[in-house]
């Protein structure tokens, strides 16, 4: 059976998500299921590198499925395009190695946040948060330096209680503001729930005075979420890349 790599864009907006969901199928992972096992003749799981949260967007997500096919690659890609809805466009098909796991296998991943600090072009208002107050963004960026490492993000996530390890490492954040729009990119090994949605909240309240960034080290010492700032709205997050 052939493994194959696919790389996608979507715009997340009506989605509750990329997870298929017992109580819904509205997810991005549901359509692919539908028009991948209608394509192999036979029900199809696909896996990606994580899931997007209900509202979340994606550059470039990576996936994979395993089916028996005759359909070139290229093939592969038409047929995907032609039937997924128009918000969802497959941008490469490849054949890899029968191992290879879209999210087993990922090394880094980066998302991007977007804060419109004034009003926004028409054609990206539904993509960003319209803040209420301008930040200082060389506060944010000094702040940044402090997420960065390896440490306990429970505080930083929306989480409840769980078994599972909520330490992650951060390698880079790169905070730019160019045409009133901040955008937070952000580069880790992983992310918890909410995680960088929280991260980029308490990053603009540290930039327009309502938190100090003292808050920082406070947040991973007692692993409180009620410290950190708030979850700012899906809207403005997108996956921009996964690392292999």
């Amino acid at each position: 059976m052939k493994n194959y790599k696919i790389t996608i864009r979507y715009d997340g907006t009506k989605y509750n998500g990329w997870q298929k969901q017992g109580n819904t199928r509205n997810t991005i992972q549901e359509r692919f299921e539908n028009v991948l096992s209608q394509m192999c003749g036979r029900t199809i799981e696909i896996f990606a590198s994580g899931r997007t949260d209900a509202g979340v967007h994606a550059e470039s997500q990576v996936a994979n499925f395993k089916c028996d096919t005759d359909l070139t690659c290229n093939e592969i890609k038409d047929y995907l395009n032609h039937y997924l809805p128009a918000d969802v466009l497959i941008t490469l098909v490849e054949e890899v190695d029968e191992r290879f796991h879209s999210r087993l296998n990922a090394v880094s991943k980066t998302y991007e946040y977007s804060i419109a600090i004034e009003k926004p072009d028409v054609f990206i208002r539904k993509y960003v948060f319209v803040a209420d107050a301008k930040p200082d963004i060389e506060k944010m960026m000094h702040a940044s330096k402090l997420l960065l490492g390896t440490h306990d993000f429970k505080g930083f996530s929306s989480l409840g209680k769980t078994k599972k390890s909520t330490v992650r490492t951060i390698n880079s954040i790169e905070i730019t503001q160019k045409q009133g729009i901040i955008r937070i990119k952000i580069n880790g090994n992983g992310f918890l729930y909410n995680m960088v949605r929280i991260i980029s909240g308490t990053l603009y309240e540290i930039g327009i005075g309502k938190k100090q960034e003292t808050v920082i080290g406070e947040i991973f010492e007692d692993k409180t979420r009620e410290k950190a700032g708030a979850t700012l709205p899906a809207c403005g997050l997108k996956l921009v890349e996964v690392f292999y």
